[in-house]
């Protein structure tokens, strides 16, 4: 009988986290319900797992439309980093990949609800806890270059560069 090998932990996985920003400086979150896989009740931005042969930025424009059924553009794509941890006595390993993407906070819909049992817009300086221990690795990581791009992105050049999303 075989089995299927699972991505992060059997082998490294690479996934594509996107940090929604309204371009106010406000951050779109979702609590995990105990539907996920794993880390429940933790507060988490989107994330998906790149396919064979998809390109980063396909990979987080087609995960946002699966998880929040709306379209957004790419402001940056954030240093990628390893996220090694231990969950529930097993551990995993990730390559995280992240993106800011900015979306017009009307269009966001759940699609899973059944992964989410809150959700909410913060601002970055108050995000909610608990927060996902991937999460924590990645602000330790790129804190600094999404602070400043949120900064960035509450201009008007920036309004400009996203146009119609806004």
């Amino acid at each position: 009988m075989e089995t299927e090998l699972r991505a992060g932990v059997d082998y490294i996985g690479v996934s594509t986290p996107f940090y929604c920003t309204d371009s106010r400086g406000n951050m779109f979150m979702t609590k995990r319900s105990d539907k996920c896989r794993d880390e429940h009740f933790r507060w988490d931005f989107g994330s998906g797992q790149v396919e064979f042969g998809e390109q980063l930025e396909e990979a987080v424009l087609r995960e946002l439309k699966e998880e929040y059924g709306c379209e957004g553009k790419i402001v940056m794509q954030l240093p990628a980093h390893s996220i090694p941890r231990v969950w529930d006595g097993k551990k995993t390993h990730w390559v995280a990949c992240p993106f800011l993407i900015v979306v017009r906070p009307q269009d966001i819909q759940i699609m899973e609800p059944e992964k989410v049992v809150e959700h909410g817009w913060f601002p970055f300086d108050s995000l909610p806890e608990p927060l996902h221990s991937g999460v924590q690795q990645t602000l330790k990581k790129v804190e600094n270059q999404l602070r400043l791009a949120l900064q960035l992105s509450e201009g008007e050049p920036f309004r400009q560069y996203v146009g119609d999303v806004l």
